[in-house]
């Protein structure tokens, strides 16, 4: 069985990432879902899953904005392409 694409969502309101969420499995896509930039952080420096991409709010609560974990995300996986 075809393991399915792992996109990283990044996004601190339920609401939003159910809807996120529920629109990625229907596009073929595996979410994993992170509530704040640190999380999302600490997810990609554990290296434990190749994410194929990053879905971000930008006005995060907490320390990072979407903007600092984007600029992360590709510090730390190359394989992220920056995109607006």
């Amino acid at each position: 069985m075809e393991e399915l694409p792992v996109i990283l969502v990044v996004e601190d309101d339920d609401a939003v990432q159910g809807l996120v969420e529920e629109a990625l499995v229907d596009g073929g896509f595996e979410p994993a879902i992170a509530a704040s930039g640190e999380e999302a952080v600490t997810l990609l420096k554990g290296g434990l899953t190749k994410y194929r991409a990053l879905v971000t709010d930008i006005n995060l609560s907490g320390t990072m904005s979407g903007w600092e974990v984007a600029k992360r995300a590709r510090e730390i996986a190359r394989n992220f392409r920056s995109s607006i």
